[in-house]
């Protein structure tokens, strides 16, 4: 047995708080947005390549033909429009509320 005095016990590795050099930053954040958004214009593409037939379309008063890809685009577009609108209106909602519990 050795007289010398054992050494220091540390924290293992794993405990240390660490800077990790592949952390998520905004520039890779936006790396992934412009990689989804090129996905889905491309599919967008496709399907606007492939419905091209024109359809017969009444609505009130407006009465015509347009591609298909047209139509289901603007009822898409109409739809996340009105969604917005009934998402925002709750928010102001739940906003309102919360300032004047708080006062």
């Amino acid at each position: 047995m050795s007289d010398a005095p054992e050494p220091e016990v540390t924290a293992p590795e794993a405990d240390r708080p660490t800077k990790d050099p592949l952390r998520r930053s905004r520039t890779s954040g936006a790396w992934v947005a412009v990689v989804l958004a090129a996905v889905l214009l491309i599919l967008l593409v496709v399907f606007i390549a492939q419905n091209t037939q024109d359809v017969h379309l009444s609505f009130l008063w407006w009465d015509g033909s347009t591609p298909l890809s047209v139509a289901l685009l603007i009822a898409a577009v109409i739809g996340i429009a009105l969604t917005a609108v009934v998402g925002t209106l709750r928010i102001w909602q739940l906003r309102r509320r919360v300032r004047r519990e708080s006062r």
